[in-house]
């Protein structure tokens, strides 16, 4: 197991500022085990903060050791972010203020059943995503821990509430340390091949999960995503085939996503590091979501159907 690299000494405790206003003074001060923490004061939303429970001028409180260690800070970011996701999803499947039962019983109703099935199905796709490039990180003695963007949170809820699609930033996973290209592609390319692990794993296990429960024999292969309730019964055969076809939607197109060599995303790291591993894991994601988007030559639906019915 790798050490923590003695050279991760800087943390910056506000990754994320709510306020791009020019930062007019930096304070830093060194805690017992040698970090030196940077306080950049920028104006916040105190309010805010509170409500969301993020306090951005909190120091990050150094960990050691195991690499399978979430700070209660993290924890934290991680909860939140992840109650965002999910809130978010659901106002996308419900169509959000658009939808034609807006307001009503129904419409509560089914937006608090879609959530716990876009939890099951997408939320191991974002967690394990991040977890993913924590773990690499720290493998090579880096500091490194999820923190939450507020402002990307609350943009995201927004849409999805009022035009019912889903755009978000959550977070990402803070890294200190110093490391080479190569490393720094290591840590960069973990979370969309975690993506790209999932959807395959993904494949066996829910078809036999559709399958052993008949769920496709009750809802057929219909376009129902998220009619979960039927002359007041549930539909819990629905839900099941939603959180299957959902799990392997979302990590390929999280995957594909990420993979954009551009800005903060990985692919941007990944291909500076190697134009070779770069091409191929953006090429796999590209077809598999060309593939099933633009030529309709498979769909996540069908394969679980058509597998699901072999058992």
């Amino acid at each position: 197991m790798a050490g923590r690299d003695r050279r991760a000494d800087i943390l910056d405790n506000n990754p994320f500022p709510e306020s791009r206003n020019r930062i007019h003074r930096v304070h830093a001060h060194r805690t017992s085990d040698g970090t030196i923490h940077v306080d950049a004061k920028t104006k916040t939303n105190s309010l805010f903060s509170q409500i969301m429970g993020l306090h951005s001028q909190q120091p990050v409180k150094h960990h050691t050791g195991k690499l399978w260690h979430f700070s209660d800070v993290e924890k934290q970011h991680l909860l939140l972010a992840t109650a965002a996701f999910t809130l978010a999803l659901g106002f996308m499947i419900t169509g959000g203020l658009w939808h034609e039962n807006f307001g009503t019983t129904t419409w509560v109703v089914q937006l608090l059943l879609t959530m716990p099935v876009m939890l099951l199905a997408v939320g191991p796709a974002f967690l394990l995503h991040e977890i993913g490039h924590k773990i690499i990180a720290k493998k090579n003695g880096c500091w490194a821990e999820f923190r939450a963007d507020p402002r990307g949170l609350r943009f995201g809820i927004f849409i999805s509430f009022f035009l019912g699609v889903l755009f978000m930033a959550p977070g990402a996973v803070m890294v200190a340390g110093l490391v080479t290209r190569r490393q720094n592609g290591h840590i960069a390319i973990a979370g969309p091949l975690v993506n790209l692990g999932l959807f395959v794993i993904g494949i066996p296990i829910w078809a036999l999960i559709l399958g052993l429960s008949g769920a496709y024999d009750y809802v057929g292969t219909g376009t129902n995503y998220g009619n979960y309730l039927e002359d007041g019964s549930l539909i819990w055969q629905q839900m099941l085939v939603d959180a299957g076809i959902f799990w392997l939607s979302a990590n390929i197109i999280l995957g594909l996503f990420n993979m954009i060599p551009w800005g903060p995303l990985d692919g941007l790291k990944v291909k500076d590091w190697s134009e070779n591993a770069f091409y191929i894991t953006i090429s796999i994601f590209a077809f598999l979501v060309i593939s099933w988007v633009f030529l309709g030559l498979w769909s996540p639906k069908n394969l679980l159907y058509h597998l699901a019915n072999m058992l």
